[in-house]
């Protein structure tokens, strides 16, 4: 039984929420059984489709129910979709999604939650979120990582400005040891990214009260 699940856009949250969670004193559980079973939903637009979220919580059995999706550019356009697409089920959502991430009693009774990566209020996404984790030490080469993502963009690099955020992450994943691991398994060396970061801490707050942990 699926009681406590956690809907996401992409597959790289499938891998850091849990170091992330694991990293800050809470045992995940086994691949079959989870503490949280996360859904990957392959993109924004697929998550807010018509009843997706309406119909995860009717599931049987659920008592906990949360969110985690980007920003992007426009984050008060991204709540505004977000809850609209929510509002069917729950009709009393607050008009702004509060600092600290929504923790919510949807009618039905079930405990509900979203989380705006980076931090509710900026601009960006997951890995937004991943640079604010970037070991101190270690400030000065990603400094130098980001300089030469702006150079490269001035010499006709295509990423386009709104992935601005991936083209610096994935250039300092490439200035590694080893050399361009993905995200999902550069998460797991500290020396990368320090998942007991200060700049964790708000969002591993929220999680945890949502799902009660």
């Amino acid at each position: 039984m699926q009681d406590k699940v956690l809907l996401v856009e992409g597959a790289d949250e499938c891998f850091v929420i849990p170091e992330l969670i694991e990293a800050n004193g809470i045992n995940w559980g086994s691949k079959e059984n989870p503490i949280v079973f996360i859904q990957d939903h392959k993109g924004y637009r697929n998550l807010v489709k018509p009843d997706v979220i309406a119909t995860e919580l009717l599931a049987s059995g659920l008592t906990v129910l949360g969110i985690i999706i980007d920003a992007d550019e426009q984050p008060n356009n991204r709540w505004q979709s977000i809850r609209n697409a929510c509002l069917k089920s729950i009709p009393d959502l607050p008009k702004n999604l509060p600092s600290d991430g929504l923790i919510w009693n949807a009618p039905n009774g079930i405990k509900f939650g979203i989380w705006m990566m980076p931090d509710n209020k900026m601009r960006g996404m997951l890995e937004t979120f991943l640079a604010d984790i970037i070991p101190e030490e270690n400030q000065e080469i990603w400094e130098f990582a980001k300089e030469s993502v702006k150079e490269a963009k001035v010499r006709g690099a295509k990423f386009t400005p709104n992935h601005i955020d991936k083209a610096n992450i994935y250039t300092w994943l490439a200035w590694q040891d080893p050399a361009g691991q993905q995200i999902t398994k550069a998460v797991k060396k500290k020396t990368t990214f320090d998942r007991t970061h200060p700049n964790a801490q708000k969002f591993v707050t929220w999680f945890k009260a949502l799902y009660e942990l």
